[in-house]
């Protein structure tokens, strides 16, 4: 039940504090008064989209709060989670508008998603605009409408009938993609082998080719790496008998150590590392002619794979300009033809199963089109049972509604399978004898629907799955706003007690126009515009039982003074 409605800087509204009672609470007020103007505060409070200019002009912000009993739903508790405490009685919803367009909301205290608080909202109230009794002519919110009605545990129903559906069109997908690709199969499949066969004869390697490209760059500089070698090996022993290189010298100088040996032991260390040099310098000057002898017999390097072999400069760089084309084929590197070719394999895979994955997809496919069957028949035994029951009920309500003649019939159609099922719906009435029945959108005018759409309220409010026919929770505020539009006289007294009603069960907020519905109020709030206040203010008011009778004469349409009308208004307040 919603115990407060507050409402700050909402349009015409500055502040407005509304303590609703249990049973039927009305709002009235004259036309342009601002009666929508709550029930925009309340569609907030679901979460609703803030119109933009809804922020009273010279304010920063609008806000809206509504306190709530704590209805007694294990669900609603797992959901609220922290934010709700073990011993919570009630919930506290709030939105804040921007006067710059941006909202925050609240959830007992503390911040939430606009999601977070449409779906408690949904939990604790149920509204019902100005025109929402013409979404009863749409075919998918009457067969919303049935299926709140059908016994058992209908949701599970519904639920595996949209897993059913989904899990048979991906099915269908995936045999569409491998039909497709079965075609096209044996092109890409010669293109994947000749590609795989071309990187296979090549069979490129990272670390070969870094070593490829060293030795390239050996090769080409052959010349110069021979001057140098020649150069050192001439440094310590010149092949020319002119001179004497590094190593003769040493050699010298060791035997003319080594003829004083034995005299200093520190001299005898010192020529012992001479004669090592010397060594050392010869060693390294045979090595330098035989590197100058190699290099110059011919253009030979060793094979990059270290297997001892030998390549020539124009055999590396055939092989060098084979690797780097197929690198540039496949992205760029070595390293990219490898992983090409990992997935190229593994396409060529999955195109050569294709035959077997498409007879397997077949058969999946035909086992899930043998389940979509079955809970699509499970629903429809379940909307035919409750359609029955429906129309009858909706026939009786209407009896009550001043709708005596009026025959209501719930026609089920097929159609496709699809997530909700393979049904179609269709209201059928006929407000008056002898007047052939038709759709609903078709036939009946705006007060008869909103008729219809209160019968159907109170049918579904002892729906078996504990919902009404639009999803609201048992137990959730219902808010009507001038669902009474098109009605009037004894139709509108009969429409006012039916809300009553309703109210005796639930908490109901309506608001209206009409002073027959009006009076049946336990609780009557009135909306007045004060045009001489800078900018225009509306005032929310509750009634005295003095004040309903005077704001029921206004309802008539009389002067305050008009007695024959305020003995009218008490009459009407009386019979309640």
């Amino acid at each position: 039940m919603l115990q407060e409605l507050r409402v700050e800087n909402l349009l015409l509204i500055e502040q407005a504090q509304l303590r609703l009672a249990p049973g039927l609470n009305v709002l009235t007020g004259e036309t342009g008064a601002g009666k929508t103007v709550l029930a925009h505060a309340l569609d907030l409070l679901l979460g609703g989209r803030a119109r933009p200019g809804i922020v009273r002009p010279g304010a920063s912000e609008a806000y809206v709060e509504g306190i709530f009993d704590l209805p007694a739903s294990e669900r609603l508790r797992e959901r609220l989670g922290e934010r709700l405490s073990a011993d919570a009685q009630e919930l506290v919803l709030a939105r804040r508008v921007g006067s710059d367009g941006r909202t925050r909301a609240y959830l007992n205290g503390r911040s939430a998603t606009v999601g977070e608080l449409r779906d408690v909202g949904a939990v604790l109230l149920a509204f019902y605009g100005q025109h929402e009794h013409r979404k009863l002519t749409l075919a998918a919110s009457q067969l919303e409408i049935l299926d709140g009605m059908c016994a058992g545990d209908h949701a599970a129903r519904l639920r595996a009938c949209a897993q059913s559906y989904a899990d048979t069109r991906q099915l269908e997908e995936r045999l569409a993609s491998l039909r497709e690709l079965s075609s096209q199969r044996e092109r890409e499949l010669d293109l994947l082998a000749y590609e795989l066969s071309e990187i296979d004869a090549l069979a490129p390697d990272e670390r070969e080719h870094e070593r490829l490209l060293g030795a390239r760059e050996r090769l080409r500089r052959l010349d110069a790496l021979r001057a140098a070698a020649g150069a050192g090996a001439e440094a310590l022993s010149p092949e020319s008998g002119d001179g004497q290189g590094a190593t003769q010298l040493a050699a010298g100088a060791a035997a003319e150590m080594d003829a004083l040996a034995g005299v200093d032991p520190a001299l005898d260390a010192l020529a012992e590392r001479m004669r090592a040099l010397a060594i050392e310098s010869q060693d390294l000057a045979g090595e330098l002619h035989h590197y100058c002898e190699r290099a110059g017999a011919d253009e030979l390097a060793s094979s990059p794979e270290g297997d001892g072999s030998e390549m020539s400069l124009d055999a590396l760089e055939g092989r060098l300009d084979a690797i780097e084309r197929l690198a540039r084929k496949h992205g760029g590197s070595v390293r990219a033809v490898l992983d090409y070719e990992l997935r190229a394999r593994a396409r060529h895979d999955e195109l050569a199963g294709a035959d077997v994955a498409l007879a397997q997809v077949s058969e999946q496919l035909s086992d899930a089109h043998a389940r979509l069957r079955r809970h699509v028949l499970s629903v429809r035994r379940a909307r035919v049972a409750a359609s029955a029951s429906f129309s009858r009920a909706v026939r009786e309500q209407l009896g009550s509604l001043a709708m005596g003649e009026a025959s209501f019939e719930v026609i089920l159609g097929e159609r496709e399978p699809g997530p909700h099922g393979a049904d179609s719906v269709e209201f059928v009435i006929a407000p008056n004898p002898g007047v052939p029945a038709g759709p609903l959108r078709e036939i009946a005018s705006g007060g008869e629907l909103s008729r219809v759409m209160l019968a159907i309220m109170s049918v579904a409010h002892a729906s078996p799955s504990g919902d009404d026919a639009q999803g609201a929770p048992q137990g959730a505020t219902l808010v009507f706003d001038e669902v009474d539009a098109g009605i009037g006289g004894h139709t509108a007294r009969v429409v006012g007690a039916r809300l009553r009603e309703l109210g005796e069960r639930r908490q109901v907020l309506c608001i209206t126009h009409l002073p027959q519905i009006a009076s049946l109020g336990a609780r009557h709030f009135s909306i007045v515009k004060d045009t001489s206040a800078e900018p225009t203010r509306t005032t929310v008011l509750q009634l005295a039982e003095g004040e309903v009778v005077s704001e029921l004469v206004r309802m008539l349409g009389a002067d305050s003074g008009d007695v024959a009308a305020r003995r009218h208004a008490r009459d009407l307040r009386r019979a309640a």
